[in-house]
């Protein structure tokens, strides 16, 4: 495929239909299971394949392996967390993956999590909307060709990639609150939401417009490439129980942000509920007066029902959609999920 046909889907918004990717969320520790999934979206027609980086894989090596065994679906970190690596090895990597694919590949950037940068990579977590700002400004030099802009060892004699020079490599920013949504409508080619209720997709639009403003750019505007979890099955019931599973397991498990979010988003009473009803040994439990909560989160129900819930995603603004998949699914139920969202991409 042209690089530039691939950087130009990446970085518009208005598109013909929804480009719709899939991913494989963090629990899942099976390399060959994550490769697998690429190539089988690959196959079927898919857009893009993202994975996060959290506690397992280095998500570059695998992305590099994903490149020589796919042909045509674009690639992308979704996300990698600024306090990873510095600007420069972040660059580097991201030129090695456009490389390697062909110009296949986004770079998809966010400030992770707090236990993370600090409980696994020993970072501070400090000034994270600073962060991501430099780190944007350092790995955008870096791969157009420029000496590094220093921000800390200034006295120092910038460098530039010993790296021939390549295809644009679009750059997604994830982003819940409303200062870093601003970031990325002022500095990214794309927006990454992840568990960000639909319904409120068009206030984080107001965002990207206040930085896209602020950044001299009013007319263009970041694609939105939400990130969804995603059950399928035949049984309408398995799929809201695992529905349910996702959405209680990132608002209990994963620290407060996402459940903070929420609440500023008008969901506090059906967070609540979600923690109290997962109290104890209780787990993955979504109560009915929090049910709105999987129609605003999460794709999910047999294949014509998980169909009819992404669309809506289209219809409220989203130019591409990431599939996020569950861990440990067998070969029969990836086969089952991805098979379901084919007609959309035809």
């Amino acid at each position: 495929m042209n690089p530039a046909t691939i950087s130009e889907q990446a970085t518009h918004v208005s598109l013909n239909r929804l480009r719709i990717g899939v991913s494989v969320m963090p629990l899942e520790n099976r390399r060959e299971a994550l490769v697998d999934t690429a190539i089988a979206g690959d196959r079927r027609g898919y857009d893009l394949f993202l994975l996060p980086e959290t506690w397992a894989y280095d998500i570059t090596v695998i992305l590099a392996e994903a490149a020589v065994k796919t042909r045509r679906i674009t690639l992308g970190t979704g996300i990698l967390g600024v306090w990873n690596r510095s600007a420069a090895t972040i660059a580097m990597a991201a030129r090695t993956l456009a490389s390697m694919s062909n110009g296949r590949f986004v770079l998809g950037l966010g400030a992770s999590t707090p236990q993370l940068a600090e409980g696994l990579h020993d970072v501070p977590f400090v000034a994270p909307i600073g962060r991501m700002r430099r780190t944007v400004s350092q790995v955008r030099a870096l791969l157009r060709g420029e000496r590094v802009p220093l921000a800390v060892a200034t006295g120092a004699r910038a460098l530039k990639l010993n790296i021939p020079s390549g295809p644009d490599v679009p750059i997604y920013l994830a982003a819940l609150g409303d200062d870093a949504t601003r970031l990325a409508g002022e500095l990214a080619d794309g927006w990454m939401p992840f568990m960000y209720p639909r319904r409120v997709l068009a206030q984080g639009v107001e965002r990207l417009r206040e930085g896209a403003a602020r950044g001299g750019h009013p007319e263009r505007l970041p694609a939105i490439c939400a990130s969804v979890p995603t059950v399928v099955s035949d049984d309408p019931a398995k799929a809201r129980e695992g529905a349910a599973w996702f959405a209680a397991f990132y608002i209990t498990t994963m620290g407060t942000i996402y459940r903070d979010s929420l609440i500023r988003q008008g969901f506090e009473r059906e967070v609540k509920s979600v923690l109290a009803a997962n109290t104890g040994k209780a787990a993955g439990i979504v109560p009915p007066d929090a049910e709105e909560l999987l129609e605003q989160l999460i794709v999910y129900g047999t294949p014509e029902e998980a169909r009819r819930r992404l669309a809506r995603w289209h219809a409220d603004g989203a130019a591409s959609v990431g599939l996020l998949l569950r861990p440990s699914l067998t070969a029969e139920e990836l086969a089952l999920t991805l098979d379901a969202f084919v007609p959309m991409l035809e």
